[in-house]
C-alpha cells in the first residue's frame, strides 16, 4: 500500500488531499460559520502585523526589533493556542498510519504537509508576508516558507512531546507543571511587555534586541535586513532547525504509535460508600478523574485559571491578590467538565443496560464533581478575601455555594443535551476531535450563561444591601447562595437524569462516533 501511495505523488501529497477533503466536508452549517469567524479574526491580526512590518519607527534598528518581537508573539501563539483550545487539530492522527511501512521521516513529512491545510497556516503566512515589506524581497521569498515551517513544526513537536509526557505514569506530574507554565505564559508576556516595551520602541536595550534577533523566531527578520553573508547564515540556520525538528517529531511519532499508555496501579481496598449504588458511582467517578489523562488535564486547567484570576492582578501590576479565585475555580471547573459523557464514550452503554441506573449515575457524577472542586474552592473563598479585601466576603461566600450547586447540575445536564465525541486515549490529551470545536464552544457558552443566571439572586441581594447601606442584607447573600445552589443541584440533576433515561441510546450514538 505504501508503494501505491508513493506512485500517486508521495505521502505528503496524499495526506494533504486527505486533510483537504476532511476540511471541505466539515465546513458545513454552524461549523463553517465558526471557522469563518476565526479566519476573520486571524486576518485582522495578520493585517496589524503587516502594518507594523511596513512602519518605520524613526530610529535605526528599532523597526527590526519590533517586527522580531511581533513574530515571536506569533510563534508563542502557535505553542500556547493548542493547549488552550483543546490540543489543536487531530483530524489525521499518527495511529491511522501505524500499520503502513512508512519511515518516521515520511510520516512526519506527510503530517507536516497536512498541517498547512487550514485557516491558522493561511493567516500566519499572510502575517509572515510582512517580511516582504520590511526588507529584501528576494530573501523574504525564502525566509517566509522557512519561518512558517518552523512555527508549525515547533508547535507539533511541543504538543507531541507534552502528550507523550502526560501518557507516561512517571511523567504526568512533570507534564502538568509544564502545561501550567504554558497556561501562565500570557501573564509572563504581559509583564515582559510592560518591563521592556518602552526600551524596545526607544532602542535603548541592546540585550533585548539581541535576544529578539537571535532567537529562531527572529532569524527571518534579521535575514531580510542584513548583508548577504548574515542573511544566508540565518536562512541556513532556519533550515537546519527545521530538519532537526522534523527528525525529533518523527521519533516522537514512533513512540506515540508503538508505546502503550501507562496504567495506574490497582485500587487498594474498597472505596468509601461503595456498598450503595450512589457510593459506587461516586467511587468510580473519583477513580476516573484520578486516572484519565484528559480529566487530569481538565483539572489542571481549572486550577491554573483559578491561580491566574487570583494572582493575575498582582503579576500584571494592577493591584493585589483577587478575592474571587475560588469563584473562578468553580466556574472553570464546570466549563472543563461539561462533557462527562463524551469523555466516557461507548462506556455509557454500561449505564444504559442497567434498569433504573440513570438517576444514580447522574447524582453520583454530581457528588464526585463537588468532592473534587468544592473543598479547594471553599478554601480559596475563605482565605483570599482575608488577605486581599475582607469586604468581598458577602460576594465570595454567597457566589461560591450558588455556583457549586449550579455547576454540579450543569456538568451533567449539558453533557446529556450537548455531548460530543472525544478522541481515544492514544490521541493528544488536549485534543477534542477535529469536528467538535463548535460543539465545545456552544457547550461552554451555555454553561457560562447559566452560571450567570445562578449568580443573579446572590448578586441582587448583595447589591441591594450595599446600596442601602445595610450590612445584614449583604450577608443575607450567603444563605441565599446556599439555597440557590441546593435548588439547582436537585433541579438540573433531575433534568439530566430524565433526559438520560429517555434519550440514552441517542446519547450513546453521539458520543461513540469515531473522531
Amino acid at each position: 500500500m505504501a508503494g501505491v501511495v508513493v506512485r500517486q505523488g508521495g505521502v505528503v501529497g496524499v495526506l494533504i488531499r486527505m486533510r483537504w477533503r476532511v476540511l471541505r466536508h466539515s465546513l458545513r452549517g454552524k461549523q463553517a460559520g465558526l471557522t469563518v469567524l476565526g479566519f476573520v479574526v486571524g486576518l485582522f491580526a495578520a493585517g496589524v502585523t503587516l502594518v507594523i512590518a511596513a512602519t518605520d519607527f524613526g530610529r535605526p534598528g528599532v523597526a527590526t526589533d519590533v517586527v522580531a518581537a511581533v513574530y515571536l508573539m506569533w510563534t508563542l501563539g502557535w505553542l500556547v493556542a493548542p493547549v488552550l483550545s483543546g490540543g489543536g487539530d487531530e483530524t489525521l492522527r499518527p495511529e491511522h498510519f501505524a500499520l503502513l511501512p512508512l519511515s518516521p521521516r515520511q510520516l512526519a513529512a506527510g503530517l507536516l504537509g497536512a498541517a498547512f491545510v487550514g485557516a491558522p497556516a493561511v493567516v500566519t503566512t499572510i502575517a509572515f508576508c510582512g517580511l516582504l515589506l520590511h526588507g529584501h524581497a528576494l530573501v523574504a521569498l525564502v525566509a517566509i516558507p522557512l519561518q512558517l515551517v518552523f512555527v508549525v513544526l515547533l508547535s507539533r513537536v511541543t504538543m507531541t512531546a507534552l502528550g507523550a509526557v502526560l501518557r507516561s505514569r512517571r511523567g504526568r506530574d512533570l507534564g502538568i507543571l509544564l502545561a501550567a507554565a504554558v497556561s501562565m505564559s500570557g501573564f509572563v508576556v504581559q509583564a515582559l511587555v510592560r518591563a521592556f516595551g518602552p526600551a524596545l520602541t526607544a532602542g535603548d536595550s541592546p540585550v533585548l534586541s539581541a535576544v529578539l534577533r537571535w532567537s529562531p523566531s527572529g532569524w527571518g527578520t534579521v535575514a531580510v535586513t542584513s548583508s548577504w553573508p548574515v542573511a544566508l547564515a540565518c536562512l541556513a540556520g532556519l533550515a537546519a532547525v527545521n530538519v532537526a525538528l522534523l527528525m525529533i517529531w518523527g521519533t516522537l511519532l514512533v513512540r506515540r504509535t508503538t508505546r502503550v499508555a501507562a496504567t495506574t496501579a490497582p485500587a487498594r481496598g474498597r472505596s468509601f460508600g461503595s456498598r450503595t449504588p450512589l457510593g459506587a458511582i461516586v467511587g468510580k467517578e473519583l477513580r476516573t478523574w484520578a486516572r484519565d489523562v484528559r480529566r487530569r488535564v481538565a483539572l489542571l486547567s481549572t486550577v491554573v485559571v483559578a491561580a491566574i484570576v487570583a494572582v493575575g492582578p498582582l503579576l500584571s501590576g494592577d493591584g493585589g491578590v483577587s478575592p474571587f479565585g475560588g469563584v473562578a475555580l468553580v466556574a472553570f471547573g464546570a466549563l472543563m467538565a461539561g462533557n462527562l459523557y463524551g469523555m466516557d464514550g461507548s462506556a455509557v452503554w454500561h449505564t444504559l443496560v442497567v434498569p433504573g441506573a440513570e438517576r444514580m449515575d447522574v447524582r453520583g457524577r454530581q457528588v464526585a464533581w463537588l468532592l473534587i472542586v468544592g473543598p479547594l474552592s471553599l478554601l480559596l473563598a475563605i482565605v483570599l478575601p482575608a488577605v486581599s479585601d475582607p469586604g468581598a466576603y458577602p460576594w465570595v461566600l454567597g457566589l461560591a455555594p450558588a455556583l457549586l450547586g449550579g455547576g454540579s447540575g450543569l456538568v451533567v445536564v449539558l453533557s446529556v443535551f450537548a455531548a460530543y465525541p472525544m478522541p481515544d486515549q492514544k490521541a493528544s490529551p488536549f485534543a477534542t476531535g477535529g469536528g467538535s470545536g463548535f460543539l465545545k464552544g456552544l457547550l461552554q457558552l451555555g454553561i457560562s450563561l447559566l452560571l450567570a443566571v445562578a449568580a443573579l439572586p446572590v448578586a441582587a441581594v448583595v447589591v441591594a444591601g450595599s446600596s442601602l447601606g445595610v450590612p445584614a442584607l449583604e450577608w443575607l447573600g450567603v444563605p441565599v447562595g446556599i439555597a440557590v445552589g441546593a435548588l439547582l443541584f436537585w433541579w438540573w440533576g433531575g433534568v439530566a437524569a430524565r433526559r438520560l433515561a429517555t434519550h440514552g441510546p441517542e446519547l450513546l450514538a453521539q458520543v461513540a462516533k469515531p473522531v
